[in-house]
């Protein structure tokens, strides 16, 4: 067998179907070289794996225990059966229980005395804790003596526990992998020869074999460090080659023209750039003036006055000769931006029009419900290149849209832009065009250097004069409902002084959102009974009850995603007129709306929201002069991880600790999302987050390597690996297409 097919088998071939359905359907693993990379999440030294007395609630846990009593009780006037096993060891107690059917084969095998390993989902009934139907393995032998030999070989050893499912216990998983762990040694090894030695690892069949049968902790301290630095230095190296690739692309420079349409924009700002503004700003430019595509990122505070830095940018395109799209992820925002620029740019944005300055561009909008007329008329200005700069959605990137001269593109909000939508932007130009990608998400450093690899980054961290500072504060609505009454009236008070309040909550609550909830009612009757939590607060309930209680007499408008364009528009115009007091929204608002008169929000059940997305919401006040105020309603309890989350977004307007907070708790799977779609798939042991020395020296190794060898011709190993992590990126791209 060849060295990369072995890891390439089916597991069906060597596991029989059933497993690996199991393992495909529920774990995504489907290949020799798939199930090797499924890695330990932990060890348990077997004679004490999880003691009894420290058992975590509603985690699947594994135990070796004692049987100390087994007996069966009848219920249901003798028609219902269950078998209550008590487990001891040493430590404490453990109930179990087995129902129906299912109560004969244990009573026979779990016998007083008996020792076994047992693994199921610890609950709690009667104030007990308790597994049900646990799937168990004895441990036991006929004769005494050989019992407790058995006994103690299983307790000398480190038990690997797996990352399993209800469908496939972590021991289960143990013994397929050693039915591939001969595979092992076909390993294709992607460190370059010189840099193994010189760092001292472990070779990789080694340190598989080290990370699945380890001998000693030390053992699985070795595998590790080699494992993490294999994942940190593909990636890095897959993100050299990127960037090297953009270098060597053709671009138009774009140099800033003296008394052009910046410097009249310049003249014309009723306020000096921040300092930080104006660094950042330098950099752009110089990134512009050169003859190959601009890849920047631009990350900043939740208004930090990103989109002046970025319109400036464009503005210096289109003095070039050039245009300029700005990309959002939504109408609403695509809007609010277009509106804002417009009026930034006063008459320099009428170009051509009765009363446009002669200097001028034209600003135009394009997105996916224009009316046609509206929407031919746009695409004939890019077409013409009478429009500077447009602005839109991703109905930018079909295919009917062209532009005259595209010379840069800015993305707003990265983290819901792939890779793939970049690319298909950039083929917009004549020559590939400059690329600005914006996020207010503030990203710590090893995530930006490993998930915006292929991007040079750029940080705006002051805030503007004039910013207010916010006040943000936990309401527990269950245990103290009068602290929710308290809160309605702050806002009342709000609205009296002249300003205007944001309600923002999960859920729209209409027709449509209720039918696709009639779909999942089966399944989710289960978990209602369970005692599962009641459906997330809606728009539409919270401003009818708004209307009729504790905010009659104001005006409250509704905004969210379902609503026509034309009628969301209407309402963000009249909102940021002030005409209406308190707009109840979901998280639509979220991004780039800009209302400097709003000054309270209300966020409802606000513990359903990721940190990050609390921060960017609460972004939206405090734009004025007046400061803001955020309250954080909740029914999570005081001692709940949520709450937790929630006090740390009271505690601190820092977005980049907010965003290590965020990183901590949800790790790498969704941060990675699809910015570099796919490439999430080979992170299992490194954790973005803890690894910071790891992914940077691995970044120093890997640009050194491809600005040798960019084809990587001397490194047919390292290629080998790439190839096969590519392509399922790739293939895992299409599939979610």
């Amino acid at each position: 067998m060849d060295r990369v097919s072995s890891f390439d088998e089916p597991l069906k071939k060597l596991l029989g179907g059933a497993t690996a359905k199991v393992m495909a359907e529920h774990l995504d693993l489907h290949t020799v070289g798939d199930l090797l990379h499924h890695y330990p999440r932990r060890y348990e030294e077997r004679g004490k794996l999880t003691a009894l007395a420290d058992l975590p609630l509603d985690e699947h846990v594994t135990v070796v225990a004692q049987v100390a009593d087994a007996r069966i009780l009848t219920f249901n006037n003798g028609r219902g059966k269950r078998l209550e096993v008590t487990l001891t060891d040493g430590s404490g107690r453990l109930q179990l229980v087995f129902f129906g059917h299912g109560v004969h084969k244990p009573h026979k095998e779990l016998l007083p005395g008996r020792q076994a390993m047992f693994a199921g989902k610890v609950s709690v009934f009667n104030r007990r804790m308790q597994l049900a139907h646990p799937t168990y393995q004895l441990l036991d032998v006929s004769d005494a003596d050989e019992a407790t030999e058995a006994v103690d070989a299983f307790a000398g050893r480190l038990l690997p526990i797996y990352p399993a499912c209800k469908q496939l216990d972590s021991w289960r998983i143990a013994k397929a992998v050693d039915a591939v762990l001969p595979s092992a040694q076909d390993a294709v090894d992607p460190l370059p020869a010189s840099l193994r030695e010189g760092r001292g690892f472990t070779p990789l069949p080694e340190a598989l074999l080290k990370v699945h049968r380890p001998q000693t902790k030390a053992d699985i301290e070795d595998a590790k460090a080699r494992l993490k630095w294999d994942e940190a230095f593909v990636l890095q190296v897959a993100l050299a080659r990127r960037r090297y690739a953009d270098t060597q692309l053709p671009a138009v420079a774009r140099r800033p023209v003296a008394d052009g349409l910046l410097d009249a924009f310049d003249a014309k700002l009723p306020f000096t750039l921040t300092e930080g503004q104006e660094k950042v700003s330098k950099e752009i430019f110089d990134d512009l003036a050169t003859e190959h595509p601009m890849h920047r990122l631009l990350q900043g505070e939740v208004g930090s006055g990103k989109t002046m830095v970025a319109l400036r940018a464009m503005l210096t395109v289109v003095d070039a000769g050039g245009q300029a799209a700005m990309l959002a992820p939504t109408e609403v925002l695509a809007q609010q931006h277009h509106r804002s620029i417009t009026e930034m740019m006063g008459e320099l944005a009428e170009g051509g029009m009765l009363g446009g300055s002669e200097q001028g561009t034209k600003v135009v909008l394009l997105t996916g419900s224009m009316g046609t007329a509206a929407r031919r008329q746009a695409l004939l200005d890019l077409v013409t290149g009478e429009a500077g700069i447009v602005i839109g959605t991703h109905a930018l990137i079909e295919d009917k849209v062209q532009f005259h001269d595209l010379g840069l593109v800015v993305v707003d909000e990265q983290h819901r832009f792939g890779v793939e939508q970049r690319d298909a932007l950039r083929s917009k130009g004549k020559q590939p065009p400059h690329l600005l990608v914006m996020t207010a998400t503030p990203i710590p450093r090893t995530v930006a250097m490993t998930v915006f690899g292929d991007l040079e980054t750029s940080v705006l961290d002051q805030l503007p004069a004039g910013r207010s500072p916010i006040a943000s504060h936990v309401v527990p609505a269950k245990d103290k409902p009068h602290f929710l009454a308290r809160a309605w009236e702050r806002v009342r008070e709000e609205v009296e002084n002249g300003h205007q309040a944001y309600v923002v909550c999960p859920r729209i609550g209409d027709d449509a959102e209720e039918a696709e909830g009639k779909k999942g009612k089966a399944k989710k009757k289960t978990a209602e009974e369970d005692g599962d939590k009641r459906p997330p607060l809606a728009v539409l309930e919270i401003a009818d009850e708004l209307r009729r209680g504790a905010l009659a007499g104001l005006t409250v408008e509704v905004l969210h995603g379902r609503m026509h364009p034309d009628e969301k528009d209407d309402v963000m115009r009249r909102f940021a007129a002030g005409d209406v007091d308190v707009l109840v929204a979901t998280t639509v608002i979220e991004v780039g709306v800009n209302v400097p008169n709003a000054t309270a929000m209300v966020i409802m059940d606000a513990d359903r929201f990721g940190v990050s997305q609390l921060h960017q919401l609460r972004g939206r006040v405090g734009r004025g002069s007046a400061p803001g105020l955020c309250l954080l309603v909740s029914e999570a309890h005081e001692a709940s991880p949520a709450r937790a989350r929630l006090s740390a977004v009271a505690a601190t307007l820092d977005g980049f600790e907010l965003s290590r907070i965020d990183l901590e708790q949800r790790r790498e799977g969704d941060v990675l999302g699809q910015a570099q779609s796919g490439v999430r798939s080979s992170l299992r042991m490194l954790t973005v987050i803890d690894d910071e020395e790891v992914i940077a020296a691995a970044r120093e190794e890997a640009v050194a390597i491809v600005a040798a060898d960019p084809e990587l011709e001397h490194l047919p190993e390292l290629r080998t690996v790439l190839a096969a992590l590519l392509d399922k990126e790739r293939e895992e791209y299409l599939d979610k297409g």
